[in-house]
């Protein structure tokens, strides 16, 4: 192991930790045009560290969307080849009365710094930084082969380096990816993610009449296209959380019964996750399926957002022309989001009410991955996880969706491993988002001693 490159990171946490303040204080929103130039300053910022601490061949790769950050060092013969992966871009912060410090102010509170992206995904997009500048500064050298690809727009669906890594394999060529970007299982268990369910992402909009129309004189007569959009999307599930889509269902991979006596095994409170973690009077979802398949090993469909129609103060008697709510699903292996997205099309179009108009726009997708966890990468990291962690790895599943991981599978014929130090209430996405300051530390340690084991 190398000891000198983990002293050196020792050594230089508090000043790694400040380091991740200055990207985090970059408000790198990929949804919003108005943060465009935030999401390129970030851009710029990571290249700099790339070049600051020894990478090569560093380049930010502008196309249609924001930026991709690419950078290598390939002076390790004979030894295999990592392609690291993270992303710079961030959520939106809202609603931001509700955070308790300002989101982009990152602030350490009991042992965490929150943040917007302070664990999805500049923490654990920092942490590779560290973990490959304290093996350059202290050995000279990189114990393996290393490509770097960071992109700007996996919160908005990641289409640039889908289509990077469609078009350009040969740049990427590697043995597997490292992607940082998942979570333990719980606080002090060290984890491998080897599921991801993919993703659907749509947009439905309904239409009746050609304008807006006066509620008195056209109400009874004029369709709604709110009331057809709810009649709508009602239809999509039943109360036990079914999805009625015919032939949904059809493709579904089962998990192993392996697989599920080593979930059965996790530590997995049902009240605490409903108590602290969804914070409901009562969880829902399909009947026969615990929680844990529920989330990990079964499709679902939600409702994102609603729009249309007079939403101001005071009251305005208006039948809107138009009504748009934004739909997904998550799918699970063998789905395909070709054949999901067109049985769920087919079905909308059949269930709308009479007298209005329905367009069903597909978003974004990704393809549902299951990682073998027999290949050395992931024996590599285990080994590399005790060392560090002191206990076994567990491999999980996650409900959400990382696309890059089916584009290196079907494009670059590589596996992933999906090693990240995020915990289950680390609040993604929502409000007074954290990142426990400790995993990010043990998390550059756990990369720093991967990196080793594979360089022998």
């Amino acid at each position: 192991m190398s000891s000198a490159a983990v002293g050196y990171a020792k050594e230089n946490a508090s000043r790694f930790l400040d380091d991740l303040k200055t990207l985090l204080r970059i408000p790198s929103v990929s949804t919003t045009p108005e943060h465009k130039g935030d999401v390129e300053k970030a851009a710029n910022w990571v290249a700099a560290e790339l070049k600051r601490i020894g990478m090569e061949h560093v380049d930010v790769l502008h196309g249609m969307g924001h930026p991709l950050v690419y950078a290598d060092w390939l002076h390790a013969p004979g030894k295999p080849t990592v392609l690291c992966y993270a992303h710079y871009d961030v959520q939106p912060p809202d609603p931001l009365d509700e955070w308790v410090t300002p989101p982009f102010e990152p602030t350490e509170r009991n042992g965490n710094l929150y943040a917007r992206g302070a664990v999805d995904d500049k923490g654990q997009l920092v942490l590779q930084l560290k973990a490959l500048e304290a093996l350059l500064k202290k050995d000279g050298k990189l114990p393996l082969n290393v490509r770097v690809l960071y992109e700007g727009e996996e919160e908005v669906g990641g289409e640039h380096i889908a289509a990077f890594v469609r078009e350009h394999p040969d740049r990427l060529k590697s043995d597997f990816a490292l992607i940082s970007d998942t979570e333990l299982f719980a606080p002090e268990l060290p984890t491998l993610t080897v599921g991801l369910r993919g993703m659907v992402y749509t947009e439905l909009e309904v239409r009746g009449a050609k304008t807006d129309l006066h509620s008195g004189m056209y109400g009874g007569a004029a369709p709604n296209p709110f009331v057809a959009l709810a009649q709508i999307i009602a239809g999509l599930k039943d109360r036990d959380g079914k999805i009625l889509i015919p032939g949904f269902y059809d493709d579904v991979r089962k998990p192993s019964d392996d697989e599920l006596k080593a979930w059965r095994s996790l530590p997995f409170d049902e009240e605490e996750y409903r108590e602290k973690e969804v914070g409901a009077s009562k969880l829902v979802g399909e009947k026969g399926y615990t929680v844990i398949e529920r989330t990990w090993a079964r499709p679902t469909l939600d409702v994102h957002g609603i729009v249309g129609g007079f939403i101001g103060a005071g009251a305005k008697t208006v039948i809107p022309a138009k009504a748009t709510a934004k739909v997904s699903m998550r799918l699970v292996p063998d789905m395909t989001p070709e054949k999901s997205f067109r049985q769920y099309k087919d079905y909308v179009e059949k269930i709308k009410p009479e007298g209005v108009t329905v367009d069903v726009r597909l978003i974004h997708s990704g393809e549902p991955s299951v990682i073998r966890t027999d290949n050395p990468y992931v024996k590599a990291a285990t080994q590399a996880l005790k060392k560090v962690w002191g206990k076994d790895t567990v491999f999980i599943r996650s409900g959400g969706s990382i696309p890059i991981v089916g584009d290196f599978e079907k494009h670059l014929k590589i596996p992933s491993v999906m090693m990240g130090f995020g915990l289950p209430d680390d609040g993604l996405h929502a409000p007074n988002e954290k990142f426990h300051i400790p995993n990010f530390h043990r998390g550059i340690e756990s990369l720093i001693v991967f990196f080793d084991e594979l360089g022998k």
